[in-house]
């Protein structure tokens, strides 16, 4: 979910390491927005039990009580992990193993930092490499971890399940170099839809769901005509994106596939019914889509400082309560969202809406793309202890290290009622919901990603979800807001309002966004985005006498770009992945 940009420089560093190291096929990822996935298939998944045990044998470091630290990168850390929170050494009191863990320094995406690994072949025990994980397997960096798992990893095994053989590199290479860094199945009992608007505007128009853009145009305007300044004085603004850094992939290019097509998350990509991949900004949807944008821009409707303003800048404007539509997810703009729901401001926090460009467009939300494979941890192939590394994960993958990474510590975080089931109290569920520092602090859900996990909803042996997130949950967590749009539209869940995943085909390929694509591919597609970030930009912020000439010049410059060799390399790559399932 980072951006994909490599200079000239680190990718000459990168093919001489590979050369001194190996040959294959590396690369980088397309960009998603999404950290979850649903299916309605999934909620009886723990039927079988029989093999989550203990991942430490008699001779473990866990049974001797010695400890022993494995180097871990995670491409997505933002923060550091000291691995002392209580989550943390209730997993090192369980496996006998604590990480110390790197990330990517200076807001720099992972590809600097796996090209100096690969550059000088010294690599941590276990590895998140993100997009760059090609690059590492062409160099011999990662171990194949199929015997490991059959051999100590019954809990991975049992997690996959039927989708365990989509952990595959390829039908050539049928080695299974990284897990997957998202959940396997659930259900999506709350979602952020297509786009988000404050509920004070929505209450406005009697909780009537906008059916294509140009009624939710009408809704902002008029909600602003209304109420044009928050009650601290700041003017209202209709929309805002954030674009001046990888941001404008999760704001500005994806909503434009979900909103314009109905397509679900492919990052920069539409997949035809022939499995034909095509680089969505040749949609002519799509340029409707931002002819629309470019005429909100040119109204006033949309924040004229959308293009410059930093991601922080973002950020602040949400919490101050100012921006009445979002088009983004809530992973990213969640943090703007606590500062309100701290204040007691819920009728300025979002809804999240299906709501399409024009009626006859289906919200893709809560389809189910199935497992999102080529995004995960490996096995460095200079694993200090390889057996200790899969032990490791094997226990996250358990009944016991499921429930420790997503709900915490029982009397503490947690509480067991007496059916059996987990529950959080109020108290709890307010300092999750309102602390930016409470996963960091008490090391719930800190350590999960991107470690192997079930989705939501999928129950465990004693009958209680996995996650903390399950219809009751979720309903008994509704805000005054939340409860009141389900009363009003005659539902239990805010998501009965969006069209159902049985309404969808899963299909036999990944989430295209987190494949770890092959090298020269991906160069092409770098270049591709660079051209289409600020050309969409141009074409939102020019005149709309001059948006047809814009947006003919983007499709020329990326024709010109390459961008029709590299729709034919991913027609390719899915053909092949579709080759392992079927």
């Amino acid at each position: 979910m980072k951006k994909r940009k490599i200079s000239a420089l680190l990718l000459a560093v990168t093919m001489i390491a590979a050369t001194l190291a190996g040959c294959g096929d590396g690369g980088n990822t397309t960009t998603s927005t999404d950290s979850t996935t649903a299916t309605d298939s999934s909620s009886d998944a723990s039927a079988d039990t029989s093999s989550d045990s203990s991942t430490a044998d008699d001779t473990s470091s866990a049974a001797s009580g010695e400890v022993i630290e494995l180097t871990f990168f995670n491409a997505d850390a933002n923060q550091d992990d000291p691995w002392t929170d209580p989550v943390a050494l209730a997993i090192t009191e369980a496996t006998g193993v604590k990480l110390k863990t790197s990330r990517p320094v200076g807001g720099n995406d992972e590809s600097e930092a796996v090209a100096l690994m690969i550059a000088e072949q010294n690599y941590p025990d276990i590895i998140f490499a993100k997009g760059s994980a090609n690059g590492l397997i062409e160099a011999g960096a990662l171990m194949d971890m199929t015997d490991l798992i059959e051999q100590y990893g019954p809990n991975i095994k049992k997690l996959y399940g039927e989708e365990f053989e989509k952990l595959k590199q390829s039908v050539d290479d049928p080695a299974i170099y990284q897990l997957s860094a998202y959940v396997v199945g659930g259900t999506k009992f709350k979602d952020c839809g297509n786009i988000q608007i404050q509920w004070a505007a929505l209450k406005a128009k009697d909780y009537q769901i906008p059916q294509s853009l140009e009624e939710l145009e009408t809704m902002i305007k008029d909600y602003i005509a209304e109420n044009p300044t928050t009650e601290d004085g700041l003017d209202k603004i209709g929309i805002t994106l954030s674009t001046a850094d990888w941001h404008w992939l999760i704001t500005l290019g994806n909503p434009a596939g979900f909103i314009a097509d109905g397509a679900p998350d492919n990052g920069q990509w539409i997949v035809t019914e022939n499995n034909e991949g095509v680089y969505k900004f040749r949609s002519d949807n799509e340029r409707e889509y931002f002819r629309w944008l470019c005429r909100m821009y040119n109204e006033g409707i949309l924040d004229p400082d959308f293009a410059t303003q930093t991601h922080e800048d973002y950020i602040a404007k949400i919490a101050s309560g100012r921006v009445v539509t979002l088009f983004d997810k809530d992973w990213d703009y969640m943090d703007g969202e606590k500062v309100l729901k701290a204040d007691g401001k819920y009728e300025l926090t979002y809804a999240g809406l299906p709501t399409g460009m024009t009626a006859d467009i289906k919200c893709p939300s809560l389809m189910y793309q199935g497992l999102t494979t080529g995004t995960g941890v490996g096995i460095s192939s200079t694993c200090k202890d390889p057996v200790a590394a899969i032990k490791f994960i094997d226990f996250l993958c358990s009944d016991e290290g499921q429930v420790l990474n997503k709900w915490g510590i029982e009397g503490v975080n947690y509480f067991i009622d007496d059916e059996g089931h987990r529950y959080r109290t109020e108290e709890e569920i307010k300092y999750a919901q309102e602390d930016a520092d409470y996963s960091k602090n008490t090391g719930v859900g800190f350590h999960n990603y991107p470690f192997p996990s079930y989705g939501d909803g999928i129950l465990d042996p004693t009958g209680s979800t996995y996650t903390t997130v399950s219809k009751d949950a979720v309903i008994n967590e509704y805000n005054v807001e939340e409860q009141a749009a389900c009363e009003a539209w005659g539902v239990e869940l805010l998501v009965d309002m969006f069209p159902q995943p049985d309404e969808f085909e899963t299909p036999d390929y990944s989430p295209l966004w987190a494949y770890a694509m092959p090298m020269e591919f991906s160069e092409i597609v770098d270049k591709l985005d660079e051209v289409a970030w600020s050309a969409l930009i141009k074409c939102v912020t020019g005149t709309e006498a001059d948006f047809d000439a814009n947006y003919d010049q983007m499709i020329a410059d990326l024709e010109a770009t390459g961008m029709s060799e590299a729709e034919e390399m991913m027609t390719n790559i899915i053909a092949e992945k579709v080759a392992i399932v079927q």
